[in-house]
C-alpha cells in the first residue's frame, strides 16, 4: 500500500528525513513515535504529497502522492494534530466533503452521533469557532465516513475527553480490517490495543521497526 524509499529531506541545512525506507499494508495498524523533530510529520507530509524529497520516493499503491496527487489522496483520510482554520459552516463543510470526496452525508452523520457529536443542533455554526473537542470529532467523524483505504491520524486524541477517546477507539476497531491505520502519537499506551507494529524514529532515521 505505502512503499517510502531511500526517501531524503532537508530544510535548508537541517536534516529531516535521512535516507527513511519502510513499507506499510493493508491489516497493520502502526505506532509512529519519537521525540518531537524525529521526522514524524516529515515523514506524513511526505507521504501525503506535501512535499518534494531531496532524493528516494514514496509510492502508495505504485503512484506518486506528488504526480498523482488527487488519486492518491482519494484513498487516504488524514486527521491532523492542530484541525485546520476552516471558515466554512458544518454544513457547508458536509457539502464539500460529500462532493469533492464522494462521501455519504448520512455516515458523517452516523459518526459523528456515535462520538456524542451534536450536528444537527450546529450545522449553521463555523467549523473555526468550535471548541478543540468538537473540531478533533468533527475531522475524526469524517475520516471514517471516506471508507478509506489509509487512514492517517496525527495525535488524534489530543483534544478528546476520556469518553470521546474510548468512543474514537471503539470505532476504529470496528472499521479496521483491510486498512493501513498509521497513528502519530506521543502515548502507546493509549492505542496499543489498536496497534500491530510499533516504528520508532530519531533525528530523521527509523531506529526501531517491531511487531506487537
Amino acid at each position: 500500500m505505502i512503499k517510502v524509499s531511500q526517501l531524503t529531506k532537508k530544510f535548508g541545512s537541517h536534516l529531516s528525513l535521512d535516507s527513511v525506507s519502510c513499507e506499510f499494508h493493508k491489516n497493520e495498524s502502526i505506532a509512529l513515535m519519537g521525540a518531537n523533530g524525529a521526522g514524524k510529520t516529515t515523514l506524513i507530509r511526505s507521504i501525503l504529497g506535501y512535499y518534494h524529497p531531496d532524493s528516494g520516493e514514496v509510492l502508495i499503491d505504485g503512484l506518486n502522492p506528488i504526480k498523482e496527487r488527487v488519486k492518491v489522496l482519494k484513498n487516504i483520510s488524514f486527521v491532523p494534530q492542530l484541525p485546520p482554520p476552516i471558515k466554512l459552516s458544518l454544513d457547508e463543510l458536509m457539502h464539500y466533503v460529500c462532493t469533492s470526496a464522494d462521501v455519504d452525508k448520512e455516515l458523517i452523520l452516523h459518526y459523528a452521533n456515535e462520538m456524542k457529536l451534536d450536528l444537527k443542533s450546529n450545522l449553521n455554526k463555523s467549523f473555526f469557532k468550535l471548541s478543540g473537542g468538537m473540531k478533533q470529532k468533527m475531522l475524526i467523524a469524517i475520516s471514517l465516513a471516506k471508507k478509506s483505504d489509509i487512514i492517517i491520524y496525527d495525535e488524534p486524541t489530543a483534544n478528546l475527553d476520556p469518553q470521546a477517546r474510548d468512543d474514537f477507539y471503539r470505532l476504529l476497531k470496528q472499521n479496521e480490517d483491510e486498512k493501513v491505520l498509521l497513528f502519530v502519537t506521543h502515548r502507546l499506551e493509549e492505542v496499543k490495543e489498536l496497534v500491530n507494529r510499533q516504528i520508532y524514529m530519531d533525528l530523521g532515521k527509523v531506529v526501531s521497526d517491531e511487531k506487537i
